[in-house]
């Protein structure tokens, strides 16, 4: 890939960039040091942290002035495999084309080391004429104006030659015929073409021999994906605005995909693998693809065609390097010195790179290089493997190191290891029957099938030790309902949960990934009878992740500069935030007889969907949304449902739900039409005031009312009001109306969130104090 200058760039053999390429290119974030003061980073971060002491920037002019107001010559630009090295190089190619950056340059050369072959031996000038052979001006005259030249080498280290050259030999004449070696040496150190400027990318585990052949170099880490920047590529990546917003809702709900999607390639898997899932849907909200999928998605795609003609030692460094990583999540361990990458017979030049970064030493540091895995993330998915992939038992008993014991492993996580949730979620996903022969088929890896009982079995007798002897045996814990839907299979999920008849969740932030799990399991838990909800809250939209304002998307018709009113207009796309909940609850074989909802500040939006809860499922009985957002125009909607000939419920309980006397026509219409509705709780209302109450006597008076209990806070009411309701019990004989019993007054933790009503306490109303509870309770 070879330029000519500014003026003849017609004449040049580097191919136009596609237009995918334009359109999806996403600026990195990097980060600039001198050489004297460069370290790697060790690989682990969990976002885009800066390195060293370089500032993090997102430009992409390289041979721009630093600190100190010099250019530099060279630039050494390292990252991982995946980062974006290449990426990047690619850009500076295309803005030195379109003129936009990188003008100081005539002629900008690119070498791509990884695809094409250099001769043993060669000049810079037949280099130069090597790789672009269609020049018009002889390669030795555009050498003479060394200001003006570019060359670079991406992806040096796959050269694989020896920087270790006698200084004597090296050449000063660039059409001097040298060794490749010393020809290459020469450039870097400068004794040939001394004024160009040199551009060089490579990964850290090769940068150790480099940096001792270079003087006033400038090194620039790719640090991946700012958040900003992760949403802006799944916008760049996707057409279709709406979809493209739904792909990053699941990926941000899913903290782990999130996490690795500052890692440009793994970004690329996600999207890749949504694209796939979106193809002939609307929507995600069915997505089968979980995070240990895209894992294997990315992990094939790292070895896509290599060592596929020796499969048995692409399988031993892979167990090797599951190994390690095991020994390291159990010991805190993210750094591996040199000796430990071979005692575990890791150090093979062709596969270590893709998986391990070696990490620099710092000046005054005594001990070897040192290696960590690109990503946290990753190594516990290898961690998980290790104890799922069949060997013949011998590697593992030659290391001496860590015995595949499952058990211990969710034990220890069940006691005091919640670190090790992300390795367990991977277990989950990993033996499942698909991962199975999508690791035998595609990469070649034989998963053992052992592990599923003892998954199954641990499963089922966590949550009976969290039950209280006496009461319904129920789920409590999000993390199982996300080990379910990693490994997404229905049988599996209709055993684990076959035993439990209730889910309780409290104080749980429910993101879209989190309501997908809970939708998948809720659908194959043919026993579920309770769902109490208290103190959750749905957030599908993260405020900490909005697309940056400073950022326009393209290929938006209608939205284009106006990144604030695409927001809003992707807002408006999605259903209510309840909607797979309430789906997932209404499907064939549901066995659902309480919904709870307390605390949880539901909006109006969500009372369509629970109206078609109330409508869609007769065994429904009780349904409680306390400290709800409702208001007027959603208890509307919700008797709606209570009015359809399908709707069963027996109790509805509307504490604290803001609501006033211009929702009680439409409650007392449901008191004269509903045929099972028994109590109706309105406590803490205060909006109904006497001419609320006047429209629900105006109900209670009618003799095919079956209301037995209806309770409100009386406080506040006139006497001639009270002594209407005290008159309907010649009409009702069966209702109760009354304040909350003490047992009935909500924690003192929801009091605590709600200061103006501590007035509002049982035992001050001058109507019937007593109530009936319904059969049901």
């Amino acid at each position: 890939m070879v330029q000519e200058s500014w003026q003849d760039r017609e004449l040049g053999t580097c191919p136009r960039e596609s237009p995918s390429f334009h359109r999806r290119f996403t600026t990195l974030t990097i980060t600039r040091e001198p050489g004297s003061k460069h370290r790697a980073t060790d690989g682990t971060s969990q976002g885009c942290a800066s390195a060293g002491s370089g500032a993090a920037t997102t430009t992409t002019a390289l041979f721009e002035p630093s600190g100190d107001g010099k250019t530099p010559q060279v630039v050494v630009l390292v990252g991982a495999p995946g980062m974006g090295k290449t990426t990047m190089v690619r850009k500076v190619m295309v803005e030195w084309r379109e003129g936009t950056l990188h003008t100081q340059f005539d002629f900008v050369f690119c070498i791509d080391c990884k695809a094409i072959v250099l001769p043993m031996e060669a000049s810079v000038a037949d280099l130069v004429s090597q790789c672009c052979p269609g020049l018009r001006v002889p390669a030795g005259k555009i050498l003479d104006d060394q200001k003006k030249i570019l060359l670079i080498f991406d992806g040096f280290e796959a050269l694989g030659l020896s920087l270790v050259q006698p200084e004597a030999e090296l050449s000063s004449d660039p059409r001097e015929v040298k060794p490749l070696e010393l020809t290459l040496m020469s450039l870097l150190k400068k004794t040939v073409i001394p004024e160009a400027s040199l551009l060089i990318t490579m990964r850290p585990t090769a940068l150790g021999s480099l940096r001792q052949c270079l003087k006033g170099e400038h090194y620039v880490e790719i640090l991946g994906f700012s958040a900003a920047r992760r949403e802006e590529y799944f916008h760049r990546y996707f057409e279709n605005p709406s979809k493209a917003d739904m792909a990053f809702r699941f990926a941000r709900g899913n903290e782990i995909l999130y996490s690795l999607c500052v890692i440009p390639v793994m970004n690329w898997t996600i999207c890749t693998a949504l694209e796939q899932e979106l193809c002939g849907k609307k929507n995600l909200l069915e997505c089968s693809k979980a995070t240990t999928g895209m894992m294997m998605f990315y992990l094939s795609q790292l070895l896509k065609h290599r060592d596929r003609d020796n499969p048995q030692v692409l399988q031993q460094f892979l167990l090797q390097l599951c190994s390690l990583a095991a020994e390291g999540i159990w010991k805190h361990k993210v750094l591996f010195e040199e000796k430990e990458i071979k005692d575990y017979g890791l150090d093979q030049s062709g596969l270590l790179p893709f998986f391990l970064n070696e990490r620099i030493p710092r000046e005054g540091e005594d001990h070897g290089n040192v290696y960590a895995f690109t990503h946290l993330h990753l190594q516990e998915f290898f961690a998980a493997m290790f104890y799922i992939l069949e060997d013949d038992g011998e590697m593992v008993s030659s290391l001496g190191k860590l015995e595949k014991d499952v058990n211990k492993l969710l034990e220890s996580y069940n006691k005091s290891r919640k670190d090790l949730n992300v390795t367990v979620r991977f277990l989950f996903g990993l033996v499942s029957q698909k991962s199975i022969e999508y690791m035998d088929k595609t990469i070649g890896c034989r998963i053992s099938p052992r592990a599923r009982e003892e998954l199954l079995e641990w499963l089922q007798e966590r949550h009976r030790g969290l039950s209280h002897p006496g009461q319904a045996l129920k789920v409590s814990e999000m993390d199982t309902f996300h080990f379910l839907f990693e490994m997404n299979e229905k049988s599996f999920t209709q055993s684990a949960l076959g035993h439990f008849t209730d889910l309780d969740l409290k104080d749980t932030k429910l993101t879209l990934y989190d309501l997908m799990a809970l939708s998948f399991c809720i659908q194959h838990w043919a026993g579920l009878g309770c769902v109490s909800l208290q103190g959750c809250s749905f957030h599908w939209q993260d405020p900490e992740a909005k697309l940056d304002a400073s950022v326009p998307c393209s290929g938006v018709s209608g939205a284009r500069g106006h990144p604030g009113a695409l927001i809003l207009q992707r807002r408006e796309e999605l259903p209510c935030p309840i909607h797979l909940l309430c789906r997932a609850l209404r499907h064939r074989d549901s066995a659902l007889r309480v919904l709870r909802l307390q605390w949880c500040q539901l909006s109006e939006s969500c009372c369509a969907e629970l109206a078609a809860l109330l409508a869609e499922h007769p065994g429904l009985a009780c349904l409680e949304l306390g400290d709800s957002s409702l208001g007027d125009s959603g208890v509307r909607l919700l008797c709606e449902g209570l009015q359809t000939p399908g709707c069963r419920l027996r109790v509805l309980r509307l504490r604290y739900s803001r609501i006033t006397s211009a929702c009680c026509e439409d409650l007392a219409t449901v008191l004269r039409t509903n045929t099972s509705l028994e109590e109706l709780d309105l406590s803490f209302s205060e909006g109904l005031r006497d001419a609320g109450v006047e429209l629900l006597c105006e109900g209670l008076r009618h003799c095919a009312c079956p209301l037995q209990t209806l309770r409100l806070s009386t406080d506040g009411f006139s006497q001639a009001l009270l002594q209407e309701l005290d008159a309907l019990r010649p009409l009702q004989p069966a209702l109760k109306i009354g304040n909350l019993l003490e047992h009935d007054v909500p924690q003192a933790g929801a009091m605590a969130r709600l200061p103006c009503h501590r007035g509002l306490l049982p035992g001050r109303s001058k109507v019937l104090p007593s109530f009936r509870r319904p059969p049901l309770l």
